[in-house]
C-alpha cells in the first residue's frame, strides 16, 4: 500500500453569481468570459469566514468517509485567506470538535497537530506534503486531514473581477492511498522570489471600514507579469520532476494520462500544460528543437527568436520589475498550436476529465488544484470511465514564487472511496445574486439576501468587542453551528 489521498469533501457557500449576468451588468462579451474564465463563481456570505468554509469542508470530509476522530494526528490549514495573524487550523479544530461532542462522538485527540500553510495558492500543497512526511514518520498509523479553503475578491473594475470565488476542500490523507497514491520522491519543485507579482501587503488595510466587520483581502497584481511568473515557476517544477524520472522527458506528455494544473480561471491551465511542453522540446537537444523549428515555420515565427526565449535562463533578463510578457514569441506559437493536432494529443486529452464542471466553482485559490482532482474523479465515477493504475499529473502553483510538480497513481479500488466524494451535492441550493445584492455583498455593506437555509454548517454567531482592560477579545471570531430546522 502507498501513501496518498483516500477522500475528498468539499464545501461552498451558496451565494452565486453568473458570469452571464456579470457581463451583462459591464458591458462585457460573455462569449469570451465563458470560453476563457467560465460560467459562476461563489461568494462568502456575512457570516461565514475562511475559517468557517473550512471547517464545513472538514467536518463533510468525517461524515461523509467516516473518520475516526482519535485517529487524526495532524490537521493542517492550507490559505491565503487567514483572518488571524496567531491561530490557524486549531480554530477548525474547535468548531469540528464541538460538532463531534454534540454528535455524541469523541472530538479529536490532544495530540493532532494543527499546523497551517502560506504560500498564495500552494499552502495546501505543502499541507499534503507535510501530511505525507508526518505519515512516514512519527504519524505512523494515524490519518491526516488537510483542509484547503480560501476567499478570492478582487476589486470593481478590475480584470482579476470575473475570477473571484471561495471555497474549501478537505482531503483524507493516510497509508492506504485509496484514491491517489503519492511518491513524494518524484516530486518536482521550484521557488524563486518575484517582488511585485500577486501579493496582499498589510499596508492594504488602509482603506474604509466596513460595516460586516470582515477584512476585505484584495490582492495586487500585474496582469501578463503574473502569467509570466507563472510559466516560469511551472517550468522548472515540471523539469525538476521530469529530471528524477527515467527514459525520455519528451515521453512523458505522451504517456501521462491526466493532468491537474492550478486553474485561476479556465484558459490559464492549457496555457501552463503548453508551455511546459515547449520547454522540454527546447531542452530536448537537436531533435526536439528541430520540431520546435518546425512548428515555428509553420506557424510563419522566427524559429531562432522562439528557440532563444525558451531557453533563456530567466525571462525577466532586461525587464523592469512587472514589466509585461517575458514570452511573446512562445504566445504567438501557442495560438499557432491551438489549432493543431498537438494541442489536442497533448493538451486537450490531458485536461478534459472535470473540467467542465471546474467552470461553475470559479478560482478557489489554495483550494483549486484539490477541488478539480474531486471533480475528475466524481466525473469518472458517474460516467463509468475505469481509471485503475492511471498516471496523473497534480501542478501546483504558488502565484510567482513557487510550484510543485506531484505524480500520482489512481488507486486499484478508487471507485469506492470516489463514489463518496460530494461534489455534486457542494453545488446544490445557490442563490443567484442581483447587481445590486453582489456589490452590496462585495462592499460588505447591508443588502437583502435571503435567508440562509440550515445545512448542517458552521457560521459566525458574533465578533468579540471587548478591549479591557478586564477582558480582551476585539475582533475575534465566535462560531456556533446551524442544522435543519
Amino acid at each position: 500500500m502507498a501513501s496518498g489521498i483516500s477522500g475528498l469533501s468539499l464545501y461552498l457557500p451558496p451565494h452565486r453569481v453568473l458570469l452571464e449576468d456579470w457581463c451583462r451588468w459591464n458591458d462585457e462579451p460573455w462569449t469570451k468570459v465563458r470560453a476563457v474564465v467560465g460560467r459562476s463563481f461563489r461568494m462568502r456570505g456575512p457570516q461565514q469566514s475562511v475559517y468557517t468554509l473550512a471547517a464545513n469542508a472538514v467536518w463533510r470530509l468525517i461524515q461523509d468517509y467516516d473518520i475516526d476522530p482519535a485517529q487524526v494526528g495532524f490537521l493542517a490549514l492550507g490559505t491565503e485567506s487567514s483572518s488571524d495573524n496567531s491561530a490557524g487550523a486549531v480554530i477548525i479544530k474547535g468548531m469540528i470538535n464541538d460538532a463531534l461532542v454534540a454528535n455524541g462522538r469523541s472530538p479529536l485527540a490532544r495530540d493532532c497537530e494543527v499546523p497551517e500553510f502560506k504560500q498564495a495558492c500552494l499552502g495546501g500543497v505543502y499541507g499534503l506534503k507535510a501530511a505525507l512526511r508526518y505519515l512516514a514518520t512519527d504519524g505512523g498509523g494515524r490519518q491526516a486531514i488537510v483542509v484547503c479553503a480560501d476567499v478570492a475578491e478582487y476589486a470593481i473594475g478590475s480584470t482579476g473581477e470575473p475570477t473571484q470565488g471561495a471555497g474549501a476542500v478537505a482531503l483524507l490523507v493516510n497509508g492506504e492511498g485509496d484514491l491517489l497514491e503519492v511518491d513524494l520522491a518524484a516530486v518536482g519543485s521550484d521557488s524563486q522570489y518575484r517582488i511585485a507579482d500577486f501579493r496582499k501587503p498589510f499596508a492594504r488595510f488602509r482603506q474604509p471600514e466596513r460595516e460586516d466587520g470582515q477584512m476585505q483581502d484584495l490582492p495586487i497584481f500585474n496582469g501578463r507579469y503574473s502569467t509570466t511568473c507563472y510559466i516560469d515557476a511551472t517550468r522548472h517544477a515540471m523539469a525538476a520532476m521530469l529530471a528524477k524520472r527515467p527514459g525520455h522527458s519528451l515521453d512523458y506528455f505522451e504517456e501521462v494520462d491526466a493532468v491537474f494544473i492550478h486553474r485561476p480561471y479556465h484558459r490559464m491551465p492549457a496555457t501552463g500544460l503548453v508551455m511546459s511542453y515547449l520547454f522540454a522540446l527546447a531542452a530536448d537537444g537537436p531533435a526536439g528543437q528541430a520540431q520546435l523549428r518546425t512548428y515555428s515555420l509553420e506557424a510563419g515565427l522566427d524559429a531562432d527568436s522562439v528557440l532563444a526565449e525558451l531557453l533563456a535562463d530567466d525571462p525577466f533578463n532586461g525587464h523592469e520589475i512587472g514589466d509585461g510578457d517575458g514570452y511573446p514569441w512562445s504566445r504567438k506559437l501557442r495560438g499557432h498550436l491551438l489549432h493543431t493536432d498537438v494541442w489536442n494529443r497533448i493538451i486537450d486529452t490531458k485536461l478534459w476529465l472535470g473540467a467542465e464542471a471546474m467552470k461553475d466553482l470559479g478560482n478557489l485559490y489554495t483550494a483549486a488544484l484539490p477541488a478539480w482532482l474531486a471533480a475528475g474523479l466524481a466525473h469518472a465515477h458517474h460516467d463509468g470511465i475505469e481509471l485503475a493504475g492511471q498516471e496523473w499529473l497534480a501542478l501546483g502553483y504558488g502565484s510567482g514564487d513557487a510550484a510543485e510538480a506531484i505524480p500520482m497513481r489512481v488507486a486499484a479500488g478508487w471507485k469506492q472511496a470516489a463514489a463518496k466524494i460530494n461534489f455534486d451535492a457542494a453545488l446544490l441550493g445557490p442563490i443567484d445574486l442581483t447587481e445590486e445584492q453582489y456589490l452590496a455583498l462585495h462592499g460588505g455593506q447591508p443588502t437583502d439576501l435571503p435567508p440562509l437555509v440550515p445545512r448542517d454548517e458552521f457560521v459566525i454567531d458574533r465578533v468579540g468587542t471587548a478591549n479591557g482592560p478586564d477582558f480582551y477579545d476585539l475582533g475575534i471570531e465566535y462560531y456556533r453551528r446551524v442544522g435543519p430546522p
